[in-house]
């Protein structure tokens, strides 16, 4: 079935399955499709953040289960709280896959990694449908789940078009500047491959 995702802005994506059938004005996709569900939204339809800290926040944190967080809180753990934990295969892939739901609930699509060495957490990372793409070296600044917070440029991802991949997030702000102000916990949606994989109640 075909989704039109419309924005408060006046921007529409029409998603077909794991694409973008249509880009442009709602009006305009709503009257091309006239069958189509139709998913409004607060705030501003974007192409999604990049997330540059993807080893720091997958590989080099433990995220805690829920059920921990009276012992460990629900922060990521790192340097000393992490090194004194007990870490096995079972427990990293799960923490990457809680990282990563934690990223996409900050508009994340795509996370800038080297290698993933740990396997546990790379393939993990494969099933969640979570984007990466290569960076060489570290990339400076702090590692949040919010990229806004990283005290670095925030980066998109490459602009959603007609027959690109459906990865995008809306944020509820007026635009971007307010976007970078407030952060990316005002993320509203998540959709990756044309899945809602992210929604705020």
């Amino acid at each position: 079935m075909l989704t039109v995702h419309v924005d408060s802005r006046g921007r529409a994506l029409a998603v077909k399955g794991a694409w973008i059938a249509d880009a442009g004005p709602p009006e305009e996709l709503l009257a091309a499709h006239p069958g189509a569900r139709v998913r409004t939204w607060p705030g501003i339809l974007t192409p999604g953040l990049v997330n540059l800290h993807g080893n720091e926040l997958l590989e080099e944190a433990y995220h805690p289960d829920p059920r921990e967080a009276d012992e460990l809180g629900v922060e990521p753990l790192t340097g000393d709280a992490l090194a004194a934990l007990v870490m096995d295969d079972v427990r990293w892939g799960a923490s990457a896959r809680r990282g990563v739901q934690r990223m996409l609930a900050h508009g994340t699509v795509r996370a800038a990694c080297e290698e993933l060495h740990n396997r546990a957490v790379r393939d993990a990372v494969r099933r969640t449908g979570l984007a990466l793409m290569g960076r060489i070296g570290r990339p400076g600044g702090t590692p949040s789940l919010d990229p806004c917070a990283a005290g670095l440029p925030v980066e998109f991802a490459a602009p959603r078009e007609r027959h690109s991949a459906a990865r995008f997030a809306v944020f509820d702000v007026r635009d971007e500047a307010e976007l970078a102000e407030r952060g990316a916990g005002t993320c509203v949606a998540t959709v990756v491959d044309g899945r809602l994989v992210h929604r705020r109640r």
